[in-house]
C-alpha cells in the first residue's frame, strides 16, 4: 500500500512543489547515454519527473507506480503522452523489454522485507534484456540521514491553485535497519491537516551487493550521487544471461 504522500488525492499534487528542482535527475540522462540505453523502465516513477525527462531525450519509457494519485499528476504533465504508464509495481513490467531499469529517490528503500526486495529484483531481472542494466540509489546508513530529518523545520509554500500549505516532518522511530517518519500537511485554505507515515529500510552496501548477486546481477560500479556526495550509494548492475 503506497504512503499517503503519494496516494492521497490532496497530497500527490503537492509533491513536486515541496520536492523542489530535480537537479538530481539530470545525471541519469548521461548515464543512459553511457549505457546506450534506448528503452528504459522507471520503477516507482511517482509524479513522472524522471520519466518525462528521459522521454524528451527520445528514449522509449515505461513508468510504473503503485500510487494512482501520483500517476494522475504525472499523466497531466506536458510530454506525458510519450510514456507508457502502468499502475502497479515491478511485477507489472513486460518481460525482456528494457535496456535499463531505474529506481531513484527512496524507491529501493521502501521494500521492507527480504521477500519484497527479492521479488522486486527477480521482476526487474525478468524485465531487462540480457546484459541490460539496473541502476538505483539508496541512502548510506552510516550518514544517518534521519538525524537531519529530526532537525528539519516546518516549511510553508504557496502553491498555485491550492494555496498555502505547511509541511512538517517528524521522526517517529529509529530501529535499524528501519527508520519511520511522518509528514503532516496543513492546508491553510480550510485548516485540513493530513498525515503520511513512511518507513524506509537502510541496507548496508555488502547486503545489497550479495542480494544483487543472488538474483543474477553483476555489480559494475557503486558511485556517489553527484548532488549528494558521500550521502548515497548509486548502484550500477548488469543482468546476466
Amino acid at each position: 500500500m503506497p504512503d499517503a504522500i503519494f496516494a492521497h488525492h490532496r497530497l500527490a499534487p503537492l509533491y513536486d512543489a515541496f520536492d523542489g528542482p530535480r537537479d538530481d535527475l539530470t545525471p541519469y540522462l548521461a548515464l543512459a547515454d553511457d549505457l546506450d540505453a534506448r528503452s528504459i523502465v522507471d520503477i516507482g516513477c511517482g509524479t513522472g519527473a524522471l520519466a518525462i525527462l528521459l522521454a524528451e531525450s527520445g528514449r522509449g519509457v515505461v513508468a510504473v507506480d503503485p500510487a494512482s494519485a501520483s500517476l494522475e499528476v504525472a499523466k497531466s504533465k506536458a510530454g506525458a503522452h510519450r510514456i507508457t504508464w502502468l499502475h502497479g509495481d515491478a511485477t507489472t513490467l513486460p518481460p525482456a523489454a528494457a535496456d535499463l531499469a531505474l529506481m531513484t529517490g527512496n524507491v529501493a528503500q521502501v521494500f521492507l522485507t527480504d521477500e519484497a526486495w527479492s521479488q522486486t529484483l527477480h521482476s526487474i531481472h525478468s524485465a531487462l534484456r540480457p546484459e541490460g542494466h539496473l541502476v538505483f540509489e539508496t541512502r548510506r546508513p552510516d550518514r544517518r540521514a534521519w538525524e537531519d530529518w529530526a532537525a528539519a523545520a516546518p516549511i510553508t509554500i504557496d502553491i498555485p491553485g491550492i494555496g498555502r500549505v505547511e509541511e512538517r516532518l517528524e521522526l517517529i522511530a529509529v530501529e535499524l535497519p528501519y527508520v519511520s517518519f511522518r509528514h503532516t500537511y496543513t492546508f491553510r485554505s480550510d485548516g485540513t491537516a493530513i498525515t503520511s507515515d513512511s518507513t524506509l529500510r537502510f541496507r548496508p552496501r555488502g547486503e545489497l551487493e550479495s542480494t544483487l548477486a543472488a538474483h543474477g546481477f553483476t555489480v559494475r560500479d557503486v558511485r556517489q550521487a553527484p548532488d549528494r556526495p558521500e550521502r548515497e550509494f548509486v548502484f550500477i548492475a548488469k543482468r546476466g544471461n
